[in-house]
């Protein structure tokens, strides 16, 4: 069955494309979440102006995060934690620990945006990385300091 993707999705392409898929999982899974149409003409003419919204929405998103992605750059923030014997945390700094002192600084980041690549469980200076858009990154310097 031959689709029109309305949003990008990362295993079959961008928004816009015509894609052939098996016909159960357009109608159990691309249809109903709203990923794609049903490719008829109808539909294919229909879509050129939903795209043309969706484009304009996006890249105004965009243009938003890349926007708080520079004034990330620049901010740097302090979890304090709890330590043992020889400066060792209990537990690991997690990323709401990270979401909520950035929101302390007015950033409302949800804390799935948040990429620890390996367990914070020691005191120091991390970068923290920040996915804010797709195509926008951004890294934010994370002191953790005794309590």
């Amino acid at each position: 069955m031959k689709v029109i993707l309305r949003k990008n999705y990362e295993k079959l392409g961008e928004i816009g494309d015509l894609v052939e898929v098996k016909n159960g999982f357009a109608r159990n899974f691309l249809i109903p979440r709203q990923i794609a149409y049903i490719a008829t003409p109808g539909n294919i003419k229909a879509f050129e102006e939903e795209k043309k919204l969706i484009l304009k929405k996006e890249s105004k998103e965009l243009e938003e995060a890349q926007k708080i992605a520079s004034e990330l750059e620049n901010i740097s923030i302090s979890i304090p934690v709890k330590v043992g014997e020889e400066d060792k945390i209990f537990g690991s700094v997690t990323t709401q620990m990270i979401a909520d002192s950035l929101n302390e600084k007015g950033f409302q980041i949800d804390k799935r945006k948040i990429e620890i690549t390996e367990p914070i469980k020691a005191l120091g200076i991390y970068s923290v990385n920040v996915k804010l858009h797709p195509k926008v990154n951004s890294t934010v310097k994370t002191w953790v300091v005794r309590e």
